[in-house]
Order: C-alpha cells, then sequence, then structure tokens
C-alpha cells in the first residue's frame, strides 16, 4: 500500500474556546514513516491552562516568542495539503484544527484508536500511552522525536507506528478496508475485517 498522509497530534491551551498551543506532524507512506516531519508551537491568545500544562509540560513562559497561528498558517496548510491524516482519537485534531485552518479538509482523517478497538479488541486499554508501552512501541517514538508521551511530535510518531503495528502483517486489500472504515470523514462503514 502506497498512500502519502500524515500521522498528526495537537496540544491545546486546555481553555474555552480551545487554542493550538503544539501541532506535529509525521509523514507516511503507506505505513511506513519517511523521516520527514514537522512541528511548531504557538503562542495562545488565552494563555495556556496550569491542567493542560502540567499533562504536555508547555507552558506559557515556553511559548512567549512563538508566532500565533495566524502568522504562520499559509505554511502550515502547505505542509498539510490535501493529504489524508492519521491520529489517535483523529476527532480532537479535526475539531481543533478544522476552524483553526479555514477552508482545510485533509483527504481522509483515519482514526487509529477505532482501529484499535476492533483489532486489539483483547486489551484492557486502548489509549495511545497504554498501547504504546504495551506494544513497546514508544522507547522508538522515543528515540525519534527525543520527546515524552504527551509531546506532539512523539504522539504522533506513535500513533502511525501502532498503525503500522496493527496492519503490516495484513494483505493491502485488508489494509484498505480497515483504514476507510477508521476513516471518520465518511469512509466505508463496513466492519473491520
Amino acid at each position: 500500500m502506497s498512500e502519502i498522509m500524515w500521522a498528526i497530534d495537537v496540544e491545546g491551551s486546555g481553555k474555552s474556546p480551545p487554542e493550538i498551543v503544539e501541532l506535529a506532524i509525521a509523514e507516511m507512506d503507506g505505513l511506513s514513516l519517511t523521516g520527514r516531519s514537522k512541528h511548531w508551537r504557538f503562542r495562545p491568545k488565552n494563555g495556556i491552562s496550569p491542567i493542560a500544562a502540567r499533562i504536555h509540560g508547555i507552558w506559557d513562559e515556553d511559548v512567549v516568542d512563538a508566532p500565533d497561528l495566524e502568522d504562520v498558517v499559509d505554511d502550515v496548510l502547505l505542509w498539510l495539503e490535501d493529504k489524508a491524516i492519521v491520529g489517535h482519537n483523529v476527532k480532537v485534531e479535526l475539531d481543533i484544527l478544522s476552524p483553526a485552518l479555514e477552508g482545510w479538509e485533509p483527504a481522509a482523517a483515519y482514526d487509529t484508536l477505532k482501529i484499535a478497538r476492533r483489532l486489539l479488541s483483547a486489551e484492557d486499554k486502548h489509549g495511545l500511552g497504554y498501547l504504546g508501552s504495551k506494544l513497546d512501541l514508544s522507547p522508538r517514538a522515543e528515540k525519534i522525536t527525543g520527546g515524552k508521551a504527551h509531546s506532539a511530535p512523539f504522539d504522533a510518531v506513535l500513533s502511525a507506528l501502532l498503525l503500522d503495528h496493527m496492519l503490516r502483517d495484513r494483505t493491502e486489500e485488508d489494509q484498505r478496508a480497515i483504514l476507510a472504515d477508521a476513516d471518520i470523514l465518511g469512509g466505508a462503514q463496513g466492519l473491520l475485517l
């Protein structure tokens, strides 16, 4: 299977309305990371809540010199283009990115959480951190990104590694069917194989 797509993760401000504090994308060709990636940090207009900062480790002082998203939106759109995206509970990324990137719509939005719930149904939990540890994918994500859980680069790469882990030993036909079913933008809604 050869399809260029972006594994993606967003970290937010923890305030209402939510603002993007960090965005990371990691390019995939089919199920493999290509090594091409991009990472941005943004200064939210209303600051970062202490609860969110404790989770992702980004505090107001860390983004004091970062641009506003509006100042670099063209760069973000240039990178994302109209490619498919992959993420764990990718609806969160869509919900926060769509209003911020007016007119942007990915070709597809594949949800690794949806795939994991079906293909790894015997697991007690299906959170990204849990599966990364359980399947021993987190050390590789750390090595690739130099980051830890809840940083956007780490979580984007871990989502890509999880997708590869779940689909790599399946036929191309099965891979395509599984991805179509996991496309939350309206792909086929059949059963995962």
